[in-house]
């Protein structure tokens, strides 16, 4: 059930020159989160941002009581988000939206590219104690972009391309060779990232008749449907992606 609620920064850990990861505290903060829900975050004490930002959960622990986002740094939010000192007060509303479907015993591939990246810890941790066989790729412009692979390992095969070819294969990562190996014989795909590689990723799960969950990145103001900046066009007509998705079935979708 979603709530508002005030968290305590516990740690803010940047992981390259524009990205980091924020970790908050308290005695609720982890409860009914799902893979593939979200948040949504206060900006404080900065005079042009007046409206909440989305983010997915990156991580939870219910021992600690701490949930924690990936950020990317690209706006006047989420800059002011990174200057955030432990011990500091963060207003979010969460959980929101829909979540992953969790198969059993099932071969799936997860595809991230840029912050897409975000649900996928969640969503293999879960994935693997379902007994699923899981290969993650990801994808970025450079090496900087790849990011979690150690802990994405924990879960199954990690891949990756880079669009510069410093780490992984060079190219877009609906390039990677394996969509074009014998292999490629998934009971489900899994994509979150900028819309041109989601729409890619479904046009071949479409191709090959495979089962594909994208989860959507439009823009979000409110989280609960009420602003309705994020409505999305889908088969049976408009819906709010921070209500009845974030995460949609490739078929609900026209694309």
């Amino acid at each position: 059930m979603k709530r508002i609620e005030d968290l305590t920064v516990k740690d803010l850990r940047w992981l390259n020159s524009n990205s980091f990861v924020l970790e908050l505290s308290g005695s609720k903060a982890t409860r009914d989160i799902r893979p593939g829900n979200f948040a949504e975050i206060r900006i404080d004490n900065h005079p042009d941002v007046f409206l909440r930002r989305p983010f997915s959960y990156l991580d939870y622990n219910k021992e600690e009581k701490t949930v924690s986002f990936f950020v990317k740094a690209i706006g006047k939010g989420t800059h002011k988000l990174g200057t955030l000192k432990k011990g500091e007060t963060v207003n979010i509303i969460h959980p929101l939206g829909n979540s992953f479907s969790i198969p059993e015993n099932k071969k799936v591939l997860i595809t991230g590219g840029g912050s897409g990246i975000a649900p996928f810890i969640m969503l293999g941790r879960e994935l693997k104690e379902k007994g699923n066989e899981i290969h993650i790729l990801t994808g970025g412009r450079t090496s900087e972009d790849i990011l979690f692979t150690d802990e994405f390992r924990k879960y199954g095969e990690v891949s990756c391309t880079t669009e510069d070819g410093s780490l992984g294969e060079k190219g877009l990562l609906t390039q990677h060779s394996i969509f074009s190996g014998k292999a490629f014989d998934y009971d489900l795909i899994y994509t979150c990232g900028p819309d041109g590689m989601m729409k890619a990723v479904a046009s071949i799960a479409k191709e090959r008749s495979i089962d594909c969950e994208a989860s959507l990145e439009n823009l979000m103001a409110c989280g609960f449907g009420v602003c309705l900046c994020c409505i999305q066009e889908t088969t049976e007509g408009n819906k709010c992606v921070c209500t009845e998705g974030p995460v949609f079935n490739i078929n609900e979708l026209k694309w």
